[in-house]
């Protein structure tokens, strides 16, 4: 989020909110995307099926609103399971294989993989873990962090 001061005599005195605007791509430069809006949660999520997506660590991510995500180059391939319900889809480069985001269904956001930001310290720092009942033994979780086994209630 940045706060803008307008420079007009009708602006003076006012700050103006603007929403996030985030870039970033994949590891060749073949798929690349904007995404706008505030993050509705940034957080670490430990389950296994991540631990395979990222190579075995725990996989920080942006929840975007998807009317302010858009690719701007290249179309990301994507994958589901078939052998499991309401299973998550997965959009990546078919190039270099990086994983970009995750489409979750009933879930109005795009699941935004920080590691495809240009600037990935943008993130911050998470603000929970998720699905900790997975975290392997060299997975961090920073001291005062809330953490969940699963998802938190609503």
């Amino acid at each position: 989020m940045t706060l803008e001061r307008g420079g007009a005599a009708s602006m003076v005195g006012k700050i103006r909110e603007t929403s996030m605007k985030l870039e970033g791509g994949c590891y060749c430069g073949a798929v690349r995307y904007v995404a706008e809006g505030e993050p509705s949660l940034k957080a670490q999520c430990h389950c296994r099926e991540c631990q395979y997506i990222s190579g075995g660590s725990a996989n920080m991510f942006l929840l975007m609103p998807p009317g302010g995500f858009h690719y701007t180059k290249g179309t990301p391939k994507t994958f589901s399971r078939s052998d499991l319900e309401n299973a998550v889809t997965r959009e990546f480069c078919a190039e270099c294989g990086t994983h970009l985001t995750t489409r979750r269904p009933g879930l109005p956001a795009v699941i935004l993989k920080v590691g495809t930001l240009d600037d990935p310290a943008l993130f911050g720092t998470p603000q929970m873990a998720i699905y900790t009942v997975d975290k392997q033994a060299f997975h961090h979780i920073p001291d005062g962090l809330p953490a969940f086994e699963g998802l938190p209630k609503r």
